[in-house]
């Protein structure tokens, strides 16, 4: 690991399901105390946070050395795919034969997609680590390597609770690198800018392998393939308007289960199912919104897609919104990290897969003159169009400014 100089100027700007100040729509807000939040999905395996792996206990002020000498200590774990690991200038990483290398880069940043006064540490070390492997399960890989590169405030590693957050931030990550055997390979640290008002900055970078030439891609689906997603939608936005109604810390969490946001659970025994027993033609991960991410797969296949809102699995924690609320998370809230996937029509398709539910919620379209890229179509049988309204940086618009923190 090697210091580097990092900064994003960042606004700390959040989205609340809410019309006005009620629960519904999202809607744009400034945190004025400085500090970010995310919210994500339930674990099929999940650890309990409780008994989460403690790092090394530090009683006195860190540098980068000592830091990166801790990570080390912490993170020693012997595989055949990493000969190499942490401590020199490059990791020395050793695919399987036969086999196409992965690669997918994630940030986590706070005040976009965490807060530090709400989100418990081990939450946001989970959640940085389960993005990017919810990119590889999209793409039915398996994971090889992570690469942590972490930018910190001063005062994080000069002060007690600093220090606490830090270790409790890599219990997370670590918690769920040994449950889908993810060695971290290395990295980089940093000091952020603007001394003890910096922001904590992270970057996620995964490496898989996926079987040579059978990785899933966005761009392989066809008119007439049967639209399917897994698990549940909306929990992970509504479980975060709920955190921001109430605006305190959860200190401690006895379980992973249930909460979508705070511990969303990558599919990767799914994605290397659909790969193994070639079930899909086109797949990506659900981390901007079912409408946004299927714009996505629409476009990279050129095709359009029709959807029934009467078959969409909305999570629990949505429904307690109310009905339009909820459908509004299922559709465009995001951060669910369930996978969107086609299928050949004449594929028995299993109702579960590794053990996870999955749901058919409409066909693909041949593109034509006046046909929306998405409809969507009410459980009255009408149609309508439905337009993407999930997460998009730097558009400008309220669609864009919505702070989902992904």
């Amino acid at each position: 690991m090697r210091f580097t100089n990092r900064h994003f100027n960042l606004q700390s700007l959040l989205s609340v399901l809410c019309e006005g100040n009620k629960l519904g729509t999202l809607v744009q807000q400034t945190v004025t105390n400085g500090s970010p939040c995310n919210y994500h999905e339930s674990a099929t395996r999940p650890p309990p946070f409780m008994l989460l792996h403690k790092m090394t206990k530090t009683r006195t002020a860190l540098g980068e050395v000592g830091l990166i000498e801790q990570i080390r200590r912490d993170f020693t774990a012997s595989s055949k795919a990493v000969p190499l690991g942490i401590g020199d200038d490059c990791a020395i990483l050793r695919p399987p034969p036969g086999s196409e290398v992965l690669v997918t880069t994630d940030f986590t940043l706070e005040g976009r997609h965490f807060l530090r006064d709400l989100h418990p540490p081990e939450s946001v070390g989970h959640r940085c680590l389960a993005r990017g492997l919810s990119d590889l399960a999209a793409m039915g890989g398996t994971p090889l390597a992570a690469f942590l590169s972490l930018a910190l405030p001063p005062s994080m590693l000069a002060t007690s609770a600093g220090r606490d957050w830090v270790q409790r931030f890599f219990s997370g990550l670590r918690a769920l690198a040994e449950m889908h055997r993810v060695p971290l390979a290395g990295g980089d640290t940093a000091e952020s800018p603007n001394g003890n008002n910096g922001l904590i900055l992270a970057d996620i970078v995964l490496v898989g392998t996926a079987p040579k030439g059978e990785a899933l891609r966005r761009s392989g689906a066809v008119a007439g393939d049967a639209l399917y997603v897994t698990g549940q939608l909306g929990g992970a936005a509504a479980e975060l308007a709920m955190m921001l109604k109430r605006h305190r810390r959860i200190l401690s969490m006895a379980t992973t289960e249930n909460h979508p946001q705070l511990s969303p659970e990558p599919r990767l025994d799914v994605g290397e199912s659909l790969v193994r027993r070639e079930l899909a033609t086109a797949c990506l991960d659900i981390s901007d919104g079912l409408s946004t991410d299927l714009y996505h797969l629409c476009r990279a296949s050129d095709v359009c897609a029709e959807i029934e809102q009467a078959a969409l699995p909305i999570h629990p924690l949505a429904r307690k919104l109310g009905a339009k609320a909820a459908l509004r998370a299922a559709l465009h809230g995001g951060e669910d990290y369930e996978l969107l996937f086609s299928a050949p029509a004449s594929v028995l398709m299993p109702t579960s897969l590794a053990g996870v539910p999955v749901t058919r919620i409409g066909s693909l379209k041949k593109k034509r003159s006046g046909r929306p890229l998405i409809t969507m179509i009410a459980p009255n049988g009408t149609h309508e169009e439905l337009k993407s309204g999930g997460w998009e940086h730097f558009s400008g618009t309220l669609k864009g400014r919505k702070k989902r923190l992904q």
